[in-house]
Order: C-alpha cells, then sequence, then structure tokens
C-alpha cells in the first residue's frame, strides 16, 4: 500500500504491506521503518533515519529488507533499491535503475524490481539479471510472485486488462485476458496455481489457472465502481478476501463444490427467470458470478488485509496508521471486528 499521494493517512506514513506468509507487516515513514508480528500484534523492530522510506519490503521473517527512498525527504533516491540488513544495521546491497521504482516484491531466491513499464528479476545470492519484461504503463508498480519453492510471477501485460504469467519451473508463459480495463489488483496464490485479478472498474475478481490461463471462478464484490486496494488468497486457497474504497471487505469462500453441469445450467435458468424483469438492468454476467460469504465494515476507506494466522482471521492495516482485526464465520454469514485495535503510529510523532 503505497500512500505518498494519499490524503486520509497518518501524516508520517508512506508505505504498508505484509510479508509473503501475512505473519507481519512492515511500515515506511518520513523517519524510517517499522517491523510489526500480526498475532499477536507486537512491535519487532524499526530504524530511524535522517530521511523516509517509500518502499519497506520483508524477506518473511528474517533480517533482510528491501528499501527505496520516498517521502518529503527520501533516505535514499527513489531510483535505488538498498538490500538492508538489520543484523548489521546497513544496506549489504544496491540496484539502481534509469526511472523511479514503484514497487519490490522479494522471495528467498529472487528479488523482482518494478518500474512504470517494466519488470526486473535478479538472483538474489549475486544480484545477477535473471530476466526482464515490458509491461503496459503500471505507475501502482502491480506485481505478484509466488514466495513458496514454485517459481512464478505476475505482472500486466503489452496491453491493459492483459496479464503476463511466467511459470519458470516449467518454463511456460501464459497471456490471459483477464479484463476489458486497465488493472488494479493481482494476486496468487501460495503455491502459484491460481491467479486472482481486479480492473479499475472494480466490480468483478477473476480467478484463473496459472498453467492452462483458463478463468476457473468470476466473484462479484458488487455493481457499483471501487478501487480495489488489496486481494489475497488463504493459504489453503479456500477462501479469498478483498478490500475496497468503499470501507467494505469481502471474503469469497472458495471451497464451495462445484454443480454439475446439468446442476449449474438449471440453476443459471432458474436465476435468469427469477431476475428476467432485470434483464435490461443487469450486465449478462451478473447471473454468473458468485457473491462473497461474509462482507465486514472498515472504519477508514484506505486499507489493505490478509488473512491471520488463527483460524478464520483477517487482519486490516489502515492507512491512518490503526490495525484493526476481525473473525469470521461463513456458515453464519457473519464477521465480527475485536473491540481494541492497536495504533502502530502513534500521533503525537512528528
Amino acid at each position: 500500500m503505497n500512500l505518498a499521494n494519499c490524503k486520509d493517512k497518518h501524516p508520517n506514513l508512506l508505505f504498508a504491506n505484509f510479508n509473503q506468509d501475512y505473519s507481519c507487516f512492515a511500515c515506511g515513514t518520513e523517519k524510517g521503518f517499522l517491523i510489526f508480528s500480526c498475532d499477536p500484534f507486537k512491535e519487532r523492530f524499526g530504524r530511524v533515519f535522517d530521511g523516509g522510506v517509500g518502499i519497506v519490503e520483508m524477506l518473511f521473517r528474517c533480517n533482510i529488507l528491501a528499501i527505496v527512498g520516498g517521502g518529503k525527504k527520501p533516505r535514499y533516491t527513489p531510483n535505488q533499491v538498498m538490500i538492508w540488513d538489520d543484523y548489521q544495521n546497513k544496506c549489504i546491497a544496491k540496484l539502481e535503475f534509469k526511472s523511479e521504482v514503484k514497487a519490490v516484491k522479494l522471495r528467498r531466491d529472487r528479488i523482482v524490481v518494478v518500474l512504470e513499464n517494466k519488470v526486473y528479476l535478479y538472483n538474489f545470492s549475486d544480484l545477477q539479471l535473471v530476466h526482464q519484461l515490458e509491461t503496459t504503463n503500471n505507475p501502482k508498480g502491480i506485481c505478484a510472485i509466488c514466495p513458496g519453492t514454485v517459481n512464478v510471477l505476475a505482472c500486466p501485460g503489452l496491453k491493459p486488462g492483459y496479464v503476463h504469467v511466467e511459470l519458470y519451473d516449467l518454463k511456460q508463459t501464459q497471456i490471459i485476458p483477464a479484463h476489458e480495463g486497465a488493472l488494479s489488483q493481482i494476486a496468487l496464490n501460495k503455491d502459484g496455481t491460481l491467479l486472482a485479478t481486479a480492473s479499475e472498474k472494480g466490480t468483478l475478481i477473476r480467478i484463473f489457472d496459472t498453467a492452462t490461463g483458463e478463468k476457473v471462478k468470476e466473484l462479484r464484490r458488487g455493481t457499483n465502481r471501487a478501487e480495489i486496494y488489496s486481494i489475497a488468497f488463504n493459504n489453503d486457497s479456500t477462501a479469498l478476501c478483498v478490500s475496497s474504497d468503499k470501507n467494505t471487505g469481502h471474503i469469497f469462500d472458495l471451497s464451495m463444490a462445484k454443480p454439475s453441469p446439468k446442476e449449474e445450467d438449471t440453476q443459471q435458468k432458474n436465476r435468469q427467470s427469477t431476475f428476467s424483469f432485470m434483464g435490461d438492468i443487469l450486465p449478462t454476467n451478473y447471473f454468473k458470478s458468485e457473491w462473497s460469504a461474509v462482507q465486514f465494515q472498515i472504519p477508514e476507506s484506505r486499507s489493505i488485509c490478509a488473512f491471520g494466522s488463527t483460524p478464520n482471521s483477517i487482519n486490516v492495516i489502515c492507512a491512518s496508521g490503526i490495525c484493526y482485526k476481525y473473525t469470521y464465520d461463513f456458515s453464519k454469514g457473519e464477521c465480527k471486528r475485536e473491540e481494541n485495535p492497536h495504533q502502530f503510529i502513534e500521533n503525537e510523532e512528528s
């Protein structure tokens, strides 16, 4: 969550993002960075600099971070990626580019750097360039990598709405026409087999098989346009969480068995018959998409969400510097917010 141009945020918060397994989150501030564990919530460590950090990416729970300068007085120039070793309290490597870095993604063997029209993939061990991809305009730095043993990368393609998927282990490339409009967010599941996408319209979340490029599910967030802030699979890909600028979170149940072709055809005809009077109002794919099993209200607009380590829990990080926790129950269609949220950046900080 890049907050450099966000008006409704804590004045010192520039960036926030979860690590690869959602067990921690990192914050970039006008004075350095902070690292927190989620369950239980606790500040792990942080560094105070004489400048701002616009991007800070963790490598799981270890001492290695990727840092990009940002804010009113950047600690490092925004076209550099600094590899920070917190045990040594210093940068141990640097990657430099001709334009501003929009995002950085890490896995144990790779560093991915996203520019507005390019994606670079490096070996972590020796910083050698492995691959580079051209993309359509990508000011948000949209990109996803599989954190596990399988090596999968997804980023915008050369056309708006298309996703370029590289399955490096299989030596395959998939170009997926995911949406008619430009992409807003994408996410890969833990083993890299599924890709979730949203467009700038924000009404539908589509899920694709990365190996075949085929669409396997279409999820409906709503009918009104919305900006999608985050998409996250749970650990076993049985649920998906989405946050948007509508101050709502949506949790989709992906574990429901798919009906047989005959049952699906009957259900489709029943839906079309029941709502036939609305045929001129609603789009044709309205009846084919699945709605969220649970919705929940988020007190603030700008937020990202991820599944917690405790069963049926969601952690939500907000641009105000507050972290909320929710628990949900698919059987009851309920989601409840815990009473005591955590302020992870103090209001008196200046």
